[in-house]
């Protein structure tokens, strides 16, 4: 097992395009490390980097105590999983787990004992003489993982292993895939687009956006405490709701004015974020979590001035809740995800609230929407950073 160390790590295409800036992650031994982010952000190829796949143009890479920048990928003891699972067609279950094995010379007798070891812990003992042709879409990501569970590395490195299965066994392989890695305890690197995937099966999530690192942090925390606004509106499904506002401090609390409404800010949100009272009077962005809007209808003590009013433009009943869609009249802010652009509508923000079953809201009814406000997060308009201390 291995610590894997990338220390101010560049990648510069010849063409000039600058694909990785400076990154920084030490991932610890036996960790589980997520690498998360939109199409285009530089995830597969920081792993590939760390598989020796891609040259690295400036920083140190490290596997355990070795600098690997120059080493070849097969001697830097990493196993690889790919996204279209690349087994060999024309080999039995048996001998596409075994095939690095044969390669390595490795004698038949401790072979045999690793390939069948493997296939009783992916429960594939009774595929092994199958061709993959034969195996559904899930075996054949559990040969997949065979072969690289056989190989007994430092490091596994999986990039977006689970893209090309069905929703349901996606959900299914990602919680079989985080307890393997746990009872093998090797350090893995696991890149998704997928935040759901990341939130559910790091131990740490790195989410990173244009080549560079955003924030790095265990799962809970990104949710709670993103760092900006990105992060913010890339954690969490459905995306949090983000809102240009002004901010006025009046006494020891506020008001956040939102378009046309505004909602009370107690004192106790300045006193946990003193920073915020030097944005009095300015122009702040607020982000609101649907889990933190629920209907009003149903919570009768909730401050009169901690709601919203608006109406509803679609209901989807998920049966343990339902998402209601909503606008809010504020300008739309760009969260910087290009998977989003087309999310934003200038003066008018498309909104999403997480309600109880229980609500008896319509399509195209009126919806009053109370706000746990103690749970808003602000961030600077300018530099789309969180406000904080």
């Amino acid at each position: 097992m291995a610590v894997v160390v990338l220390d101010k790590i560049n990648k510069v295409y010849p063409n000039g395009f600058h694909a990785i800036h400076d990154l920084d992650l030490d991932i610890e031994d036996k960790e589980f490390l997520v690498l998360v982010g939109p199409s285009g952000c530089g995830k597969s190829t920081a792993l590939r980097m760390v598989a020796g796949l891609e040259t690295i143009s400036g920083g140190e890479m490290r596997i355990g105590e070795r600098v690997v920048n120059d080493v070849e990928p097969k001697d830097r003891d990493i196993a690889m999983v790919f996204q279209n699972y690349a087994l060999y067609p024309h080999m039995s279950v048996y001998d596409n787990i075994g095939f690095a094995l044969k390669l390595a010379k490795v004698p038949k007798e401790e072979a045999d004992q690793r390939i069948r070891q493997a296939a009783e812990i992916l429960e594939l003992t009774e595929n092994l003489d199958r061709k993959p042709g034969q195996l559904s879409g899930g075996q054949r990501q559990r040969v997949a993982m065979g072969r690289a569970i056989v190989r007994q590395p430092a490091a596994f490195l999986m990039d977006e292993p689970l893209s090309n299965l069905d929703a349901k066994l996606r959900v299914q392989m990602r919680a079989e895939i985080a307890k393997l890695q746990r009872d093998l305890g090797v350090t893995t690197v696991y890149v998704t687009h997928d935040q759901v995937e990341a939130m559910t099966m790091g131990d740490r999530v790195a989410v990173l956006k244009d080549g560079y690192l955003q924030q790095v942090d265990s799962p809970q925390n990104l949710y709670d405490h993103p760092k900006n606004v990105f992060v913010a509106a890339f954690i969490g499904s459905p995306s949090m709701n983000l809102y240009e506002a002004n901010l006025t401090k009046d006494g020891e609390g506020g008001t956040v004015q939102i378009g046309s409404q505004s909602l009370g800010v107690p004192g106790s949100i300045f006193d946990e974020s003193p920073a915020l009272a030097a944005y009095s009077g300015k122009k702040i962005i607020v982000g609101i979590r649907p889990e933190s809007m629920s209907d009003a209808a149903l919570s009768a003590g909730h401050p009169a001035d901690q709601r919203l009013r608006s109406s509803a433009t679609l209901v989807e009943a998920l049966g343990s809740d339902i998402l209601v869609h909503f606008e809010i009249d504020a300008p739309s802010v760009d969260s910087g995800d290009p998977d989003a652009v087309e999310e934003v509508h200038g003066e008018s923000t498309p909104s999403v609230a997480r309600f109880d079953p229980r609500s008896a809201v319509r399509l195209g009814s009126p919806v009053e929407i109370a706000v746990e406000v103690a749970r808003m997060k602000f961030f600077d308009a300018d530099t789309h950073l969180t406000i904080r201390a």
